[in-house]
């Protein structure tokens, strides 16, 4: 009776450990292989130089965007380079008037639910060690333009700023 058992928990282990998954993802957010290649191309066409076109936000409220001490104005024209290869980059903000000129390295990961996380990565450090950053949210990216949309707080309540980018070069 004892290897009757045995013999049909094994016949049950086998049978179940070579059954091949339906799921797309699982509860602690991994995703399927078709759900990693479609990550994979929608960052891939982030990869060259961007522009900041314009930026549209509720203009009662001053903003300084990603901690730079600058008017958010002073994003539009910024030049950003993307390198999904690495997940690296830079944006420089061009300068004049009240707008500083500086250029800043970043990383960036793009995940499933095509949130951007931004780390800004000071000279001499590691970006592994970089815990802060911004989290904004990735929409129509195509091989020409993209936006990212970041929710800020104004006046206690969420307010949504949107960065569009167009392609200066690949």
């Amino acid at each position: 009776m004892r290897k009757l058992i045995l013999g049909i928990l094994g016949i049950a282990f086998f049978a179940t450990s070579c059954s091949s998954t339906k799921n797309t993802s699982s509860s602690d957010g991994s995703v399927s292989a078709g759900q990693a290649q479609t990550v994979r191309s929608e960052v891939m066409k982030l990869k060259g130089e961007w522009t900041i076109s314009n930026v549209d936000y509720n203009r009662s409220f001053k903003i300084k965007p990603f901690d730079e001490g600058a008017d958010i104005n002073c994003f539009v024209g910024s030049a950003w380079k993307l390198i999904p290869n690495n997940y690296t980059g830079t944006y420089s903000l061009n300068g004049g008037g009240d707008c500083p000129m500086r250029t800043q390295a970043i990383t960036f990961s793009v995940d499933k639910y095509s949130n951007v996380s931004i780390k800004k990565v000071g000279e001499g450090e590691k970006a592994k060690r970089v815990s802060a950053g911004y989290m904004l949210k990735l929409e129509n990216p195509t091989e020409n333009s993209f936006t990212l949309v970041q929710s800020v707080n104004a006046d206690g309540s969420p307010m949504d700023v949107r960065y569009n980018f167009i392609r200066t070069a690949k």
